[in-house]
């Protein structure tokens, strides 16, 4: 019987570019800034929102269980250079087990709109609120990595009553990086975005893990694709906007307000913080030290519980999915 190979895999072939006759790599198509045309693992569909007088549409995954259904939902946010696509490991083993699984593309990422608004944690956590409410959900795990961790906070804050459980993987925003990252305006974040290459963007997304593998370049290639398109100015800004956002925008104060029980999830090598380059080496030396920040922060929530991932980076779903899987799914199941 045949069978669908795996987003990635069909990612990764969209995204060759080794001609059969040489080594050296053919410039890809480009891409557009919504990832018109790229395989999604599941079938994606939009809420309709509008914000500051313009229409939008945020993309999302609603995933059935495949194992016997729990009755139970978990609610998935992605990180700042990903979208929800990168979850699919995530998604089918929660799915396998028994719960629906909603996935979305924040507005400004993925398949959504990328409109110029004023971004905040507060919108992002409230749009992700309405999308429940449109799919009849009451209440849901919360589970966020790097960004998302603020996002999956804020909500968590917002919103309690309808967070069962808070997860935190490999947050940013363990620490307010205005401590001692200095501020810069969007427009220098804008003009910083548009001089990204592919090569650049394959350097940073190396400082992630412990050891690099080839199925990781296809995060990368997907933006240099994006990095080609018309609307790629629009794309820039969004991001410049979303990371001034990061900067200003800090939710470490309130760890000790959060009500939900909350799981820690911690890749002890992770050094990720904003505003790498930024600072000198002895300042930089101070940010982003996960094993303290995370062990700070489970003393700071008020319900929390740590799992430390020895050799792990920041992406532990990536780099460790069975550590991560087995540790997700033992606190939900609680």
């Amino acid at each position: 019987m045949l069978t669908r190979p795996p987003v990635l895999v069909l990612a990764a072939l969209l995204l060759t570019t080794a001609p059969a006759l040489a080594q050296e790599r053919r410039v890809a198509e480009p891409l557009g800034i919504a990832l018109e045309g790229l395989p999604s693992p599941f079938p994606v569909q939009f809420l309709p929102v509008t914000l500051e007088g313009q229409d939008l549409r945020m993309a999302y995954m609603d995933v059935k269980p495949t194992g016997r259904a729990n009755g139970r939902t978990v609610i998935l946010l992605h990180g700042k250079n990903f979208f929800g696509a990168y979850w699919e490991g995530t998604i089918r083993a929660l799915t396998a087990a028994g719960y629906r699984v909603v996935v979305p593309d924040q507005l400004g990422f993925g398949r959504s709109s990328k409109p110029d608004i004023h971004y905040s944690f507060h919108t992002l956590a409230s749009l992700t609120k309405k999308l429940l409410d449109t799919l009849g959900i009451k209440e849901t795990a919360v589970v966020g990595h790097s960004m998302g961790g603020m996002v999956a906070t804020r909500f968590a804050l917002m919103y309690p009553e309808t967070t069962t459980h808070l997860v935190l993987e490999n947050p940013i925003g363990l620490e307010d990086y205005r401590e001692k990252v200095p501020w810069q305006s969007t427009e220098a974040y804008y003009r910083e975005q548009l001089q990204a290459t592919e090569e650049g963007t394959r350097k940073y997304h190396q400082t992630y893990y412990v050891k690099w593998k080839p199925e990781y370049d296809v995060w990368v290639q997907i933006f240099a694709r994006q990095l080609q398109s018309g609307e790629y100015p629009r794309l820039a800004w969004v991001a410049a906007a979303t990371s001034q956002m990061i900067y200003e925008q800090p939710v470490s104060h309130e760890f000790p307000l959060v009500k939900p029980r909350t799981l820690l999830v911690i890749g002890q090598e992770d050094r990720t913080y904003i505003g790498r380059g930024k600072v000198p080496a002895d300042v930089a030396a101070t940010l982003g030290q996960y094993p303290q920040l995370g062990k700070a922060v489970a003393k700071a929530i008020p319900n929390a519980t740590l799992t430390e991932l020895p050799g792990v980076g920041h992406i532990p779903h990536f780099e460790a999915p069975e550590k991560f899987h087995s540790a997700l799914l033992g606190f939900l199941g609680k």
